[in-house]
């Protein structure tokens, strides 16, 4: 189960939710897509084109002949006396190709996404046709999407009933928005809910189905709009990887010299641990994400070598303030306090 808190405009997560969407059509499993802001034959018409390994190479390669580029002149800036010191390595590097590459100015075409056998739940068409359903205090949304994931993983052999019949495949659930007032939930809304652990028990009974089937999900929250701590931490708990997208968009940080070559944060706030007492902890803190031209890339943040082209003498020490609100694994963290003390 993997919980993504939304963006504050809900951009960047819901990129994160066709990428997930996307790799399951190019791998050939099986889709349910969940949401009641927007139709799942839209979302499904929408996914980013994947990039064929001959495209991949070609993209890839302009964007790193750039980044050498970049490097160079970076070089010509840093003092000698650091010059020796390793490099920090930008974007996580694997010896092997991990899942693929989607180009995101494109959608897939039509072809490949109706190749996929694919089931959507799209709220108001289900309250319109279903009589209201309420269970074990939970509201009637949330208790007919259960019924419907439920319905899906039995009929389809996603429990292993029928090993023999059927070829293993996947199952992937992608659940957008869930908590929202759309959803039928006043957690955001009201400081005292009417069901306020209406959200917990789905996300109960969820992992309880995931655990004993062929499945995977993701599921968006707009963590921002939920101001009760306490549900947000049983929410994490019940999870397995929660992942956290801050936007710069409308933030002091849009128009900040520390952070222009990126478009927001990442913060890895639990990864899975799965036949483990104790969540295991990751050692890169401090990641960040940009939008280029084709690719949705996240990278580690590090700050620039040099700010003395672009930033002025007396705004230094508001930078030195502004980077010290970096999380503690940045490799260059500003401790002076009338200049960057690298």
């Amino acid at each position: 189960l993997v919980f993504t808190e939304e963006d504050k405009y809900g951009l960047y997560s819901n990129l994160l939710f066709k990428y997930f969407l996307a790799e399951g059509v190019v791998c050939g499993h099986d889709l349910f897509v969940a949401s009641a802001k927007d139709h799942p034959d839209n979302i499904l018409k929408e996914l980013p084109a994947p990039l064929l390994d001959d495209t991949h190479r070609h993209e890839l390669g302009e964007e790193a002949t750039a980044v050498k580029s970049e490097d160079f002149q970076d070089s010509m800036k840093i003092a000698w006396r650091y010059q020796n010191l390793p490099k920090v390595e930008a974007s996580p590097t694997t010896s092997t190709k991990f899942g693929h590459y989607y180009d995101v100015s494109k959608t897939m075409s039509p072809e490949l996404s109706q190749s996929i056998k694919w089931h959507s739940f799209y709220l108001p068409e289900e309250l319109s046709s279903q009589p209201k359903m309420k269970t074990c205090n939970m509201n009637s949304a949330y208790a007919r999407l259960l019924h419907s994931i439920q319905r899906i993983i039995y009929q389809e052999g996603f429990d292993g009933s029928d090993p023999q019949k059927k070829q293993k495949t996947i199952l992937r659930i992608g659940i957008q928005s869930l908590g929202s007032m759309l959803w039928g939930d006043d957690i955001c809304s009201s400081d005292t809910p009417e069901d306020i652990h209406s959200l917990t028990k789905f996300l109960y009974v969820l992992r309880g189905l995931l655990r004993k089937s062929l499945s995977a999900c993701i599921i968006t929250v707009p963590a921002h709009l939920i101001q009760n701590k306490a549900i947000m931490e049983r929410v994490t708990n019940l999870s397995d990887t929660v992942v956290g997208l801050e936007s710069f968009i409308g933030s002091e940080r849009e128009t900040n010299p520390l952070y222009k070559d990126y478009h927001g944060l990442v913060h890895v706030h639990q990864i899975p641990r799965l036949n483990s007492l104790i969540c295991d902890v990751s050692d890169t803190k401090d990641l960040a994400f940009r939008l280029k031209r084709k690719l949705f890339t996240i990278e580690r943040l590090h700050l620039p070598p040099d700010l003395s082209d672009t930033v002025s003498r007396a705004s230094k020490q508001d930078l030195a303030e502004s980077a010290k609100l970096l999380s503690s694994g940045c490799g260059a963290m500003a401790i002076g306090k009338k200049h960057l003390d690298f």
